[in-house]
């Protein structure tokens, strides 16, 4: 038979966002695939040298909207490598606890985007409606929904409000209530497994040499978390599960992901009982002195990592960013070869594709 490429994008529903995942197909079976990304591209690497290191802070915010406070926390925490600031106590601890927040948040927009995929939209309305919840809690805190603008180069904007801890241990426990239904939800459901389990399988080593980071490498049975591996702020000092799972498929992803929820929830709860009162912020200089320093952090994608080069003026000279949905991308033909044409959006789906910080 003869074989034919098959144009998925840009804008298919299937890519959540603008790019384009060409397929060579043999009847039904893959047997080449490119993804094409490159439709977004702003420029904002190189629009960072013309702004001074306070201003950039709320333009990482929109690196990626799902989870625009970790992008924001990774850029001022490698602004804070080079400045040599010391970070207050209770500022890592209120890092720590957003960035929760903002891991469950996002993996919730991913379970919708995931559910409608895969033909439900049952499973689409329900994540988005807890997710409202958790952006609740960020609006009382920073004042914004989705791009907080909440970390500082120093600390954070502020301390929490009245009541805020109350208010979100409430959501804490209603939402792990939902989260159980929501696995059975899907667990249950005969058409969900069919389409994910022995799907798109992809060995750990493999998805290792191809740079893959985050809950996609967990999923390939792969123990590997920056929090626990290499911790920042106060991950060291809270105790949590690095999820992965054996079956190296789609049906895995979903699981290490939903158990990551989980597991924010627990360290949530240990944030507030072991933070103590204290400033949230130091002051910082408005310039840099020259020299280079990076940082990488846990996102809820994968690694994320920035590289900063000042010539110590109050803008940086260079500045990098490693997108963790970039590289998983760019190896995922090898997840797709083999499988069949309508197991892409379950195989692509599993990747949650953010085209902001991948075109940047």
């Amino acid at each position: 038979m003869t074989e034919m490429w098959v144009n998925m994008g840009p804008q298919h529903p299937m890519t959540h966002g603008l790019w384009s995942l060409r397929v060579k197909l043999n009847g039904e079976i893959i047997t080449d695939a490119e993804p094409m990304i490159g439709y977004l591209h702003r420029g904002w690497e190189k629009m960072m040298e013309n702004r001074d290191y306070h201003q950039i802070v709320p333009l990482s915010d929109r690196l990626c909207y799902a989870s625009s406070l970790s992008w924001s926390h990774l850029y001022c925490r490698t602004v804070e490598e080079l400045m040599e600031l010391e970070v207050p106590d209770r500022a890592q601890w209120l890092r720590v606890l957003t960035l929760e927040i903002q891991r469950i948040a996002s993996h919730l927009m991913w379970l919708a985007a995931i559910g409608t995929d895969l033909g439900s939209y049952t499973m689409f309305l329900l994540p988005m409606r807890e997710r409202e919840m958790f952006l609740d809690l960020m609006t009382d805190l920073s004042g914004s929904r989705m791009t907080t603008n909440y970390p500082r180069i120093g600390g954070v904007r502020n301390d929490i409000p009245p009541n805020w801890e109350r208010d979100t241990l409430r959501v804490l426990n209603l939402f792990e209530k939902r989260l159980r239904d929501y696995e059975s939800l899907f667990d249950e459901c005969s058409a969900f497994l069919m389409r994910t389990k022995g799907v798109g399988k992809l060995s750990g080593a493999k998805a290792m040499n191809l740079g893959m980071t985050g809950p996609f490498l967990r999923g390939c049975n792969v123990d590997v978390d920056i929090r626990r591996d290499d911790p920042y702020e106060k991950y060291g000092e809270v105790d949590f599960t690095v999820c992965t799972h054996p079956d190296c498929d789609s049906y895995a992803r979903y699981r290490v992901r939903i158990n990551e929820m989980y597991e924010s929830c627990n360290i949530i709860r240990q944030c507030f009982k072991k933070m103590k009162a204290g400033p949230v912020r130091v002051k910082s200089q408005k310039a840099a002195p020259a020299g280079r320093s990076f940082a990488h952090v846990e996102d809820p994608r994968g690694e994320g990592l920035m590289y900063l080069i000042s010539d110590g003026s109050d803008k940086p000279y260079r500045l990098k960013v490693r997108s963790p949905i970039f590289v998983t991308v760019s190896g995922m033909p090898a997840a797709l070869i083999g499988e069949k044409m309508a197991d892409v959006p379950a195989i692509m789906g599993m990747a949650d594709m953010c085209l902001g910080e991948t075109d940047r």
